[in-house]
């Protein structure tokens, strides 16, 4: 075990999954742990109680999906996640930010919005953290787990108003989606990139839930084949060029993250420096209200910060500037 690392995560945890998956991908040897099997490893590292959690061969504890990838890339370089053109990494480094923010609304409203979706859900997380429970005994905690979670779905911004909204994003961005990976194996060519195991993290797990597993299975083979490839996400080839990638990409790039994530993300950041209790914003012409989600202001700060030091690079603002991103990202 002297060279392993362990993994301590959940299958319902989309940012646990994603770094699996790049675990798996860079064939970084290590061991997959839930919270029950860890035990006291968990209690000795963990900064704050939320997986996944990392510890390295040396002992050291490592949170954060996003910095612990961008802590091992320099150790385990190759075959890189981040494409060669500085374009398309900057580009692949939104979307992976945009799937961790803006994709776990999706997964978050799916998962607790509906009773058929709540209660599997709310069993599988009961029975994966309490295996010794079965029956009556089973059924009474994963009831009140349901109850606690449903009343948490204001976290992520879901509420009556937003519920719609939300649920088109997700079927929307779908669309886009499949249409994108209908010639190709992953989103910037032939290998997984950044952006990969972000916006797969939150799409895995929303096809463990009822509904919005029908939507994507109905309606998006690709991106349902795409989900499954990334379990064991392999080298097959290439980056493609931004140019060969641009045609379908851009539409993404365009109605979620221009016109959803970056306006949200800003308002956001806004009422957090302004200490408000809730905000309202228009997104693509209707109200979004909800309370701030103060974590994702340190977010977009360093995504703005990427954008900072990406200046200079060829065809970056005009690319930003079409999709309606180049506000948003200068602050």
């Amino acid at each position: 075990m002297a060279n392993v690392h362990r993994v301590i995560g959940s299958e319902e945890s989309p940012y646990s999954v994603k770094v699996r998956a790049y675990f798996r991908y860079k064939g970084i040897e290590h061991e997959w742990l839930g919270r029950a099997q860890a035990g006291s490893l968990f209690e000795r590292h963990a900064r704050l109680p939320l997986v996944p959690l990392v510890v390295t061969p040396d002992d050291r504890g490592m949170q954060d999906s996003t910095p612990i990838i961008e802590a091992l890339e320099p150790l385990f370089p190759t075959p890189s996640i981040h494409p060669d053109e500085p374009l398309a990494a900057f580009v692949s480094a939104l979307l992976e930010e945009f799937g961790d923010e803006w994709g776990n609304k999706w997964m978050f409203h799916f998962r607790w919005a509906r009773p058929v979706d709540q209660i599997g859900c709310a069993k599988r997380l009961v029975g994966a953290n309490r295996p010794d429970l079965a029956g009556e005994a089973l059924e009474e905690a994963a009831a009140t787990l349901r109850e606690r979670m449903v009343n948490r779905v204001w976290f992520v911004g879901s509420n009556a108003a937003t519920a719609p909204q939300i649920e088109q994003s997700y079927t929307d961005a779908l669309a886009r989606l499949d249409a994108h990976l209908a010639h190709r194996p992953y989103l910037f060519g032939g290998r997984p990139a950044f952006a990969d195991f972000g916006l797969w993290g939150q799409l895995y797990n929303c096809r463990r839930d009822a509904t919005p597993r029908a939507l994507m299975e109905s309606g998006a083979p690709n991106v349902v084949a795409w989900v499954e490839r990334m379990l064991q996400p392999t080298n097959e080839g290439a980056f493609e060029p931004w140019p060969a990638l641009a045609e379908t990409l851009k539409p993404l790039l365009a109605e979620q993250v221009g016109a959803l994530f970056l306006p949200w993300s800003l308002a956001n950041a806004q009422a957090i420096g302004g200490g408000d209790e809730e905000f309202t914003v228009a997104l693509r012409g209707q109200a979004w209200t909800q309370k701030p989600q103060k974590y994702h202001a340190r977010s977009l700060q360093a995504l703005q910060a990427r954008y900072a030091a990406a200046q200079g690079v060829p065809g970056l603002d005009e690319l930003l500037a079409e999709v309606g991103c180049l506000e948003g990202l200068r602050g």
